[in-house]
């Protein structure tokens, strides 16, 4: 859409109630209806009605009827060509949106499932001045990559979603405004100190069961009967056990918010992210104590989603 296009566009919704009516958020599933779709001509679609009018004048002052059948039919496949493109977005129904994990001032990828009764065609969805296009065959799942700023809860955008198919003469469209947040992970500080363990605090080191078979051995008793190799030990007189890699322990770390206080609220939060991340890639089990939450010792991708998402939501 050119530019005046898209200013006239601005001016209807803001002085048009009938355009503006659907800005409030609404739960899912969003279905489009008649009610709530709209249609205006592109400017190609404008230009070639200009064309008609011309074709028609010409047809009928010379009495032409070749040029006058012309003329209508090419009015007809116009007026199929709105149809089709309010068909297009007719039925179709948002039914739900998954969020992935990102860090403040990244990308966050969204996951946007769509569902129609029957197949659409050429379908285009801007959000946060990006277009994406898709098709629809029943179902259809669409990625979208939102710009993030700063931790916490951000709600989602209002979203358009549009069709000019299939001459590109008529444009469809719509507003999805979903009533959903999404939570944004804080961004860790680029470096700094490792945590501070308090001497009495610090949990015996015990060896770990490795899970990389290093070597056979003799059995020796009370070995668990699971870890004995019995395609080897039939080619011995003896029984033969696997012996297994131990991974060096590791200390786990007790971060708490209490122990920055030298820092401010959102250094303390950055500094804790970085802490965990860190953990988390070198294979530590940690807890993280929070002013309003204590979360037990643990490891993991979904031990550390939870305790970045503990920290996002910190007032």
């Amino acid at each position: 859409m050119h530019g005046p296009l898209q200013g006239l566009q601005r001016w209807a919704e803001r002085r048009l109630p009938a355009l503006t009516r659907l800005r409030q958020p609404e739960p899912l599933p969003i279905e489009l209806n008649r009610r709530r779709i709209y249609i205006v001509p592109t400017a190609f679609g404008l230009g070639f009605g200009v064309l008609l009018l011309v074709m028609l004048v010409g047809a009928l002052n010379y009495a032409n009827n070749a040029a006058l059948l012309l003329t209508c039919l090419l009015g007809a496949a116009a007026a199929a060509s709105m149809l089709v493109a309010f068909r297009t977005l007719d039925g179709l129904v948002l039914r739900g949106i998954r969020a992935g994990h990102a860090l403040a001032g990244e990308p966050l990828e969204l996951v946007l499932d769509f569902a129609a009764p029957r197949p659409r065609e050429a379908v285009r969805l801007d959000c946060a001045g990006t277009t994406q296009a898709f098709a629809l065959q029943g179902t259809a799942e669409l990625r979208l990559r939102l710009a993030t700023t700063r931790r916490g809860w951000l709600a989602l955008p209002r979203l358009r979603i549009w069709s000019s198919w299939p001459l590109g003469l008529f444009r469809a469209w719509s507003w999805l405004h979903p009533q959903q947040s999404v939570l944004v992970w804080p961004r860790p500080e680029s470096a700094g100190p490792p945590p501070t363990q308090p001497a009495d605090g610090r949990e015996r080191l015990r060896p770990q069961v490795g899970e990389e078979l290093a070597a056979l051995r003799d059995y020796r008793r009370g070995d668990a009967p699971r870890h004995i190799a019995w395609k080897a030990s039939a080619r011995h007189h003896d029984l033969l056990m696997k012996d297994f890699d131990r991974p060096e322990p590791r200390a786990t770390w007790h971060l708490d918010w209490n122990a920055l206080r030298a820092l401010d609220r959102e250094a303390r939060i950055a500094r804790l992210a970085r802490w965990l991340g860190e953990a988390e890639a070198q294979g530590r089990r940690y807890s993280l104590h929070l002013p309003n939450e204590r979360i037990e010792p643990g490891s993991g991708p979904a031990h550390y989603a939870r305790c970045m998402s503990a920290l996002a939501v910190l007032p």
